[in-house]
């Protein structure tokens, strides 16, 4: 056994010496981390204090080093260490690195020259204040397989020369200051799966040639200027599962083929914008959407009753439109809602939000809404609604109700009290009348509490000053006597 041993001993001693502890493989390497470490003016969790030339740099925290090529840094692993500073030049000269993860710290100034970087595959510099253009030598770096600059200080256009990183699959530039239009070349980055340009300056028409991506499962565009038609190639891409182009200055009609030609489809959000006409059928098609977002926009006509049948469907969006609904007929899909209650489809306990505010229903809300009873928001303020509002105690796992500026008559009911989670309550611009139940003493965690303008009357219970999250009160336009406890 002793040769045996003997081998494993020196085999262990030769890597050892190959990987982690000489110096003497590629000074320049070691260096260049010197140089990097010197720009950092703070380093709260010491995370380079071993970075010192009595330690092999391949044993500093955070570095890694090959093993086909002794001496030479792959990969600079430094996120979420809240270090200050700016990024050294000298990474460029680190010409093997394949991973720089710097993201969640605080540094700023200008990105490291990256153009000789031709292994580089993981650039995430993401959440930090670096204030620079994305330079064009980034298309140098043929292997890149994810670029990483969200919420930082970026600024000036993304470069056209991006469009021959055949490799890339995702790119964030989330929260920066880009501007300039998006460039069409992207189509030509074939195996791209994910592109997030939301919050930024982007003007101009999303490109019909985006489309072409047939691999794309994330498109976020949205809180940009673009503006313009969607272009009918992006209902093309059957692998999207996340299109959010909220907050721009979109129009047109959704294609009414929309929820087959996008089946896949988990979030939709395109409220804030200027979409037209019917809300298609078809949506309903897409059997694995959670959110749908259509809110502030110039809907028209009745919702879809497909809506009702979506199996997954977590919260819906339509605040804002014009969509009508007055009777059983038009009120079909919240009856396909709160009968979907099978073990496929239950929406009883499953949808958490719905938002229908400020569009054109009318008549008596149908006492079925009660069996939604996994309501964590309801929204149907700002219409031309009737009727009891008995249905609400029901509902006890609300935490948001407006059901402000309508035509709601009767006493608000008793079993109010029994929603303990509510944060806000408003119930006011009706015509409700009667006394304020006591049992709003009950609800604990409130903080808003809206009962104007409407015919209450009698006192106002005292144990309302009870309520010692509440702040902000308002009983005036009303009947009622005595004093705010």
């Amino acid at each position: 056994m002793l040769i045996p041993l003997m081998f494993v001993f020196l085999l262990r001693r030769a890597i050892g010496g190959a990987y982690g502890s000489t110096v003497h493989g590629n000074s320049s390497d070691m260096l260049s981390l010197l140089d990097f470490k010197k720009a950092i003016t703070s380093d709260p969790n010491g995370v380079l204090s071993s970075w010192n030339t009595t330690t092999p740099f391949c044993q500093w925290k955070g570095v890694m080093c090959s093993w086909k090529h002794p001496g030479r840094v792959i990969t600079l692993q430094l996120g979420g260490h809240g270090l200050s500073g700016s990024i050294s030049p000298s990474l460029g000269n680190l010409t093997l690195l394949r991973e720089i993860n710097l993201s969640s710290n605080t540094l700023s100034g200008l990105l490291p020259p990256l153009g000789l970087l031709h292994k580089l595959e993981i650039l995430d510099l993401s959440n930090n204040s670096l204030h620079d253009r994305i330079p064009d030598a980034l298309a140098n770096c043929s292997n890149l397989r994810t670029i990483n600059l969200r919420f930082n200080l970026i600024f000036g256009e993304i470069p056209h020369q991006l469009s021959v990183l055949s490799n890339l699959l995702i790119l964030k530039l989330r929260q920066n200051n880009i501007s300039g239009i998006i460039p069409s070349t992207i189509s030509n980055i074939t195996h791209l799966q994910i592109i997030s340009l939301s919050i930024n300056q982007l003007t101009g028409s999303i490109p019909d040639e985006l489309g072409k991506l047939s691999n794309l499962s994330r498109l976020s565009l949205d809180r940009n200027r673009l503006s313009g038609d969607l272009p009918l190639s992006l209902f093309n891409m059957s692998s999207l599962q996340h299109l959010s182009l909220a907050f721009n200055q979109l129009g047109g009609a959704l294609p009414p083929n929309i929820g087959t030609a996008i089946p896949n489809l988990n979030y939709f959000y395109l409220d804030n914008n200027m979409f037209h006409g019917h809300i298609p059928a078809s949506v309903g098609n897409a059997s694995r959407l959670e959110l749908i977002g259509l809110e502030s926009n110039n809907f028209a006509g009745r919702i879809p009753s497909s809506l009702g049948k979506l199996p997954n469907l977590y919260d819906l969006y339509l605040w804002g439109n014009s969509i009508e609904a007055s009777d059983q007929e038009s009120w079909a899909f919240l009856y396909a809602l709160a009968n979907c209650t099978s073990s496929l489809c239950n929406k009883s306990t499953n949808l958490r939000v719905l938002y229908l505010g400020e569009n054109r229903l009318s008549g008596i809300v149908p006492p079925i809404i009660q069996n939604l009873r996994g309501l964590f928001a309801l929204g149907l303020d700002g219409n031309n609604l009737t009727g009891t509002i008995e249905w609400i105690g029901k509902l006890r796992n609300l935490v948001y109700l407006y059901l402000q500026d309508n035509n709601f008559v009767g006493t608000i009911p008793s079993s109010i009290g029994n929603l303990t989670n509510l944060l806000s309550l408003v119930l006011s611009d009706n015509v409700l009348s009667g006394h304020i139940p006591s049992n709003l003493g009950n609800l604990h965690q409130i903080q808003m509490l809206n009962l104007r303008h409407n015919n209450l009357e009698g006192g106002i219970p005292s144990n309302l000053g009870n309520l010692g999250q509440l702040n902000h009160l308002d009983l005036s336009s009303n009947m009622l006597k005595g004093i705010i406890p």
